[in-house]
């Protein structure tokens, strides 16, 4: 992840992406990292929002495209978890989409609601609302951190 702070915003972008689909770690340590190291809000919370829909939105679309090879292989999602949360991807539709930022689960969430089919633009927008919340609260907390701290 170091290697990742020297890219800067960009940097913070990939490892949100990467994030929302691949890898086991979180973008949340880099985000607070850089907060730390005097970046500006702001501009984190823009990157760090846009590499993270993008990310939920590559498992929207791989589970819309429905093909569970791609999906095991590349998102390394267990099928069980994406039917677990299909029938509650239809029963909420796109608002549903509010909570793919949660750990663990987010992505089978974002497949599940690819994979019922729930309408492209709504989802895309309920996943950046929730995404971008998520975002506000980490940047809070951590900047209230540094005002207790100092």
């Amino acid at each position: 992840m170091e290697g990742l702070l020297e890219y800067g915003y960009w940097g913070l972008l990939l490892a949100a992406f990467l994030a929302a689909t691949i890898l086991p770690f979180s973008s949340d340590v880099l985000l607070a990292a850089m907060i730390v190291g005097g970046y500006d809000p702001l501009q984190l919370w823009i990157f760090a929002i846009i590499g993270n829909w993008a990310g939920g939105m590559l498992s929207y679309g791989m589970g819309y495209l429905g093909k569970w090879e791609w999906i095991t292989k590349y998102l390394r999602t267990d099928r069980h978890k994406v039917e677990r949360f299909m029938g509650q991807a239809q029963r909420y539709g796109p608002i549903f989409a509010l909570v793919t930022w949660l750990p663990i689960i987010g992505d089978p969430m974002a497949i599940a609601l690819g994979f019922v089919r729930s309408p492209l633009g709504l989802t895309a927008w309920w996943m950046f609302v929730g995404k971008g919340l998520r975002y506000v609260v980490i940047i809070w907390l951590t900047l209230e951190g540094i005002n207790l701290a100092g």
